[in-house]
């Protein structure tokens, strides 16, 4: 009970510390690590709301996927670690297509999917580089229905 009242203290405060202007960089290119590999771009087209492209690559002995997803990202800085600038949090939502392939029958599915994204975002300040941690769940509608939530992922970009 007392972790349950913890995480709920802690998001009002969260929620409480945040300001209006959440931007620290127009557009980034880079990396993206975890379940699934692959590219990421990511740019604004407001002070808070931005755009995400992952091109995602993943291949296991039994199958291998290809998958470009599409996220619309709501951007909010944190004020509560005063001396933290360009640390921020964002939720969004999105799509995904691409294929699965099992390498057991050579079988190739179409994957839709779609997407949500919950995550911490930090622009370096002297350098042009940014880091984001996030959680990346999923509803897949083809080839299979059922919920993805192994989603979490670490990007790391350049940015201009």
């Amino acid at each position: 009970m007392k972790k349950y009242v913890f995480i709920c203290f802690g998001t009002l405060f969260l929620f409480a510390s945040i300001d209006a202007n959440a931007q620290q960089y127009k557009s980034a290119i880079g990396g993206r690590f975890g379940a699934s590999n692959g590219i990421t771009f990511k740019t604004y087209f407001t002070n808070r709301h931005a755009i995400d492209a992952i091109l995602n690559l993943r291949s296991t002995k039994s199958y291998s996927t290809f998958v470009l997803t599409g996220l619309y990202e709501v951007h909010a800085p944190i004020t509560s670690f005063p001396n933290v600038d360009g640390l921020s949090w964002y939720y969004g939502a999105g799509g995904s297509i691409g294929s699965h392939k099992d390498k057991a029958t050579d079988e190739c599915d179409f994957k839709f999917k779609i997407d949500g994204a919950l995550g911490l975002d930090y622009k370096f300040t002297d350098a042009p580089i940014n880091i984001s941690l996030d959680w990346k769940p999923a509803i897949d509608l083809t080839p299979d229905t059922g919920f993805e939530g192994e989603g979490l992922g670490m990007s790391l970009r350049y940015t201009f």
